[in-house]
């Protein structure tokens, strides 16, 4: 059985039961891609903190949204607590956030998730894999390899063998594709009203 069907029979166990040891047992598989992103932007000790604290924000989440795949939702989710966190300790702190800073499904980046559109965090990543699959392949790949798997412009540049400057136009141009699209699929979902 393929690991994504495996995660959908829990899912739907958890949905139906409640039971934690249920959404325990599923999550517990991930555990250490949720501290491995939670690494990247936090020290150790606070970021195992967060890793129980995510299994806490999970109990409520994972009844409100539809999920397909589970391992990429998690990682999205995982990444927006960690870098909300650290928006929430910089803001306390009275500094700036950049719009980097900011989670890609919050951003208009444009899942209009602030906007209160309706959409799902479940729906804007099926829309985001959409939109995806529109993108030039290089820009596809760049953009996937560079936001997705969070690899730097050099290891774009080793992974795909484009030149360095062909890898920031790929990004660049690929990130404004792909948030038309999504612009565009938003309006839509919206019934062509902003």
């Amino acid at each position: 059985m393929r690991p994504e069907a495996d995660d959908a029979v829990l899912i739907r166990e958890y949905k139906a039961n409640g039971h934690l040891d249920t959404l325990a047992a599923l999550y517990q598989r991930y555990m250490d891609l949720v501290y491995g992103v939670c690494l990247k932007y936090l020290d150790p000790e606070p970021a195992k903190d967060e890793v129980m604290l995510i299994f806490e924000e999970l109990i409520v989440k994972l009844k409100q949204h539809e999920v397909q795949n589970f391992k990429s939702w998690l990682h999205v989710l995982t990444r927006n607590h960690c870098l909300m966190k650290l928006r929430s300790a910089k803001t306390r702190e009275g500094l700036e956030v950049s719009m980097e800073d900011r989670p890609l499904m919050e951003t208009g980046e444009n899942l209009h998730h602030e906007q209160g559109n309706g959409l799902s965090l479940e729906k804007n990543l099926q829309v985001m894999e959409k939109c995806l699959d529109t993108l030039p392949e290089e820009q596809k790949r760049s953009v996937d390899l560079f936001y997705l798997q969070e690899k730097s412009y050099r290891e774009v540049e080793e992974l795909t063998g484009y030149d360095i400057k062909k890898v920031k136009s790929y990004i660049q141009n690929g990130k404004r594709n792909l948030k038309l699209c999504m612009d565009k699929q938003a309006l839509k979902a919206e019934g062509g009203v902003k």
